[in-house]
């Protein structure tokens, strides 16, 4: 933000110094520690494909239901006019082209279509009943003009919580909801003005009569392709007869189907992120504490050896090791992997495959680790371990022995991998006890004791030293005061109260003793953490089982353990998520109310939303896809998307009977008819765009694919439902009598 770059641009520098300093100095070779921006380049393009197959695909449905070029070619104006106008307003918001903005797009690509489709298919509709084609442009669009605007507002709204959510959610999601938003409004505006204007300079009646005149076999094909349609709007208006005529059934059905996702729920596994391939493995080693530097190297070196055996070169780019880093008896080693493409086994898979060579390395503790979701979105969320206890206490040795119990309970659990405890024991320390007694007879204070020891051992500032208008200052300390064996400390002098020198041996006494390396507090407390990864898991049953285990643990007095990592993060991201689902749904029902100026059909339109569930806990159960962040967010999506049919149902109904006077069965019934096509294209448009992105066919694209997942499911759940349950529902509300007309 303050250089005006960004991270792939400043990786594109360092690397061509990196280069350079190559050139100039043969003998070394110098690599990147840590370099995502190789790994974020195949992700935004993989994107970026995601949403151009999900276009295509977008426009193939399209042209299969109009069967005509022209048709086809206005509707698909709306989606890259739509993209355009979006990349102007990301440029002029200071936003980049990243997974999240690009991953917007790609998701909001199939929905682009949608009002267009519908002004179309009306336009459509008028034109065969024999209007002219400037008189049936105008009609048309007036006519779904308000279920258009109702249904894109709907689907606008949902984004507008996520935009104050607090968190590194809010920072993930913040960008991605103003693109998507933004590029649904740009297509209704070209909805409701470049589409009709279009259809009628482009779809006249001359085009028509050529289109009519084409070959035979091409005639034949497209009026073959066009009688499924037929029939299938017959039968769906048989469908909503038979429905009101047995509401009750319907309904029942419905709230089992209903139950049925919500009892489904708990199989689906949770967990904070979807995991992702990073092309990279890590591997850390601990020994004992006071192991040498040389010992530690050593051990490396044999690690590297097996590394190297076990990831061929074609499956490797670079390793990089470093001893030493977090004491001498630690190491760690990177492992950068080619890309996925290039590769036959998964990041996770060289991960499993090494933990189990590396295990029988005596002496040791080799933790082994793939990527585990994407890495900067983890290192924002707090980490990099998925499963951490925090064992919180003030007493050293009850806090060290609980936290072995707790590491030995977490490594029975299955799937429970690496598990460490972050308060190393056993380092040497030497503990110099003042003996007040002495001190006092011998006229010797306590703070003349500290403070010879400091200066012996880090030194003391006795003043500065100025030049030239800077200033230095004097430190005074013995010299190589780290090398004195603790006898020569102990020989050092002080001046008491009467000016005789007294040895510091006379006044203090020595304890040897074992101490932690680190202490960590957090919230005042003190803490240490148990850390462990997990490999064919998901987060929310290992904690599960870790709870289970920890029921038959004794707890100390004044000690507890909780959940951290991500865990914590997980329920701070759900707690604001759910937040914004709910104020997602009151804002969908107000801007309706606002539409109709009702409260009652607003209301039987909310019904089709809670029947997305059953379509969501399927196809996440099907898919094996855990619940996370992403699928929260394609929950909160859904609660603007499905209202989308039912608006379009409601709505004619309520044009057929305050326009052509109709009774309210013979207008819920020819509503369906009418509407049945507009909503399939809708729907399959939606669906189909969302594919590729469900896939997840290319590198870094798992991360969303959770999304997509989630409302392909909600969709074609609500959809199907939708059709059957919303007129039964809309009949009820309007009248106890279905036949009833209006006055």
């Amino acid at each position: 933000k303050q250089s005006g770059t960004n991270t792939v641009e400043v990786a594109e520098r360092v690397r061509a110094e990196v280069a350079k300093i190559n050139e100039d100095f043969p003998q070394i070779r110098m690599v990147p520690l840590v370099d995502t921006s190789d790994y974020i380049k195949r992700s935004i393009n993989n994107v970026g494909h995601e949403a151009l197959y999900g276009g295509m695909l977008a426009i193939l449905v399209i042209f299969f239901f109009l069967r005509e070029v022209r048709s086809t070619a206005v509707i698909a104006t709306s989606i890259p006019i739509s993209i355009i106008a979006t990349f102007g307003l990301m440029y002029f918001s200071g936003y980049t082209l990243n997974l999240m903005t690009l991953g917007g797009l790609a998701l909001g690509v199939g929905r682009i279509v949608d009002d267009a489709i519908v002004v179309l298919e009306n336009i459509y509709r008028l034109r065969d009943r024999g209007l002219d084609p400037e008189q049936a442009s105008i009609q048309g669009s007036e006519e779904v003009t308000a279920a258009i605007v109702a249904s894109t507002l709907t689907t606008v709204a949902v984004f507008l919580p996520l935009v104050f959510v607090r968190g590194m959610a809010g920072v993930m999601f913040k960008q991605m909801s103003v693109v998507i938003a933004f590029s649904l409004l740009c297509s209704l505006l070209v909805a409701t003005t470049l589409v009709p204007m279009l259809t009628s300079r482009l779809l006249t009646v001359e085009a028509r009569r050529e289109h009519a005149a084409r070959p035979g076999a091409w005639a034949r094909a497209m009026a073959w392709l066009g009688r499924p349609f037929t029939w299938l709007e017959e039968t769906y208006r048989t469908i909503i007869g038979w429905s009101l005529d047995h509401r009750a059934a319907v309904i029942v059905a419905a709230a089992v189907l209903l139950a049925g996702g919500v009892a489904m729920a708990p199989l689906l596994g949770v967990e904070l992120m979807p995991s992702s391939d990073e092309a990279e493995v890590r591997v850390n080693l601990e020994m004992d504490i006071g192991t040498r530097l040389d010992l530690t190297n050593r051990t490396m070196r044999r690690i590297e050896e097996i590394v190297r055996q076990e990831v061929p070169e074609g499956e490797r780019k670079d390793i990089v090791t470093a001893a030493g880093g977090g004491g001498p008896h630690t190491a760690w080693m990177q492992v950068t992997l080619v890309p996925r493409r290039e590769r036959k086994r998964s990041s996770e898979d060289v991960a499993n495959d090494l933990r189990g060579k590396l295990r029988s390395i005596p002496g040791a503790t080799v933790r082994t680790r793939a990527g585990q979701g994407l890495y900067i979105l983890r290192v924002g969320f707090g980490g990099m371990d998925r499963v951490q206890l925090e064992v919180r206490g003030h007493d050293f040795e009850t806090g060290e022995a609980l936290a072995r119990e707790v590491k030995a309970l977490v490594q029975r659990i299955d799937g429970v991998t690496d598990v460490v405890v972050s308060r190393e024991a056993g380092g040497p320390e030497e503990l110099i006890l003042i003996d007040r007694q002495k001190a006092a007879d011998m006229k010797v204070t306590v703070s003349q004791i500290a403070n010879a020891l400091q200066t012996c051992l880090g030194g003391t500032q006795t003043g500065t030293y100025r030049e030239s208008g800077n200033e230095y200052a004097i430190l005074v300390k013995v010299r190589e005061s780290e090398k004195l064996d603790l006898r020569d400390i102990l020989d050092l002098t002080v001046t008491n109260a009467d000016g005789q020198p007294v040895v510091l041996r006379n006044v203090v006494r020595t304890q040897s003793q074992s101490g932690p390396m680190r202490i960590e507090r957090k919230n005042q407390e003190r803490v240490i953490y148990i850390s462990a990864n997990i490999t064919d898991r998901d987060l929310g049953s290992v904690l599960a089982d870790v709870r289970k285990e920890l029921r038959s643990l004794p707890m100390p007095k004044d000690f507890s353990i909780k959940f951290g990592g991500d865990y914590e993060e997980q329920v701070r991201a759900f707690r604001e998520l759910l937040l914004s689902l709910a104020l997602a749904l009151v804002l969908v029902y107000m801007v309706m109310a606002c539409q109709y100026e009702s409260l009652r059909d607003p209301f039987v339109i909310m019904f089709s939303v809670p029947l997305a569930t059953l379509g969501v806990v399927v196809m996440l159960f099907v898919t094996d896809t855990t619940f996370n962040i992403q699928s929260f967010l394609g929950c909160i999506m859904l609660g603007g998307v499905v209202v989308s049919n039912a608006i379009l149902l409601v709505d004619h109904a309520n044009l057929l009977r305050r326009r052509d006077g109709m009774a309210l069965r013979e207008a819920v019934t020819e509503a369906g008819r009418r509407r049945l096509r507009p909503i399939l294209m809708t729907t399959l448009c939606t669906i189909l765009g969302l594919i590729p992105m469900a896939l997840a066919l290319g590198e870094g694209t798992e991360a969303q694919a959770p999304l997509a997942r989630t409302v392909i499911g909600g969709m074609i759940s609500s959809t199907l439902i939708t059709l059957v349950v919303i007129p039964v529902v809309y009949s009820i509300f309007e009248g106890k009598d279905p036949a009833r007309k209006t006055e």
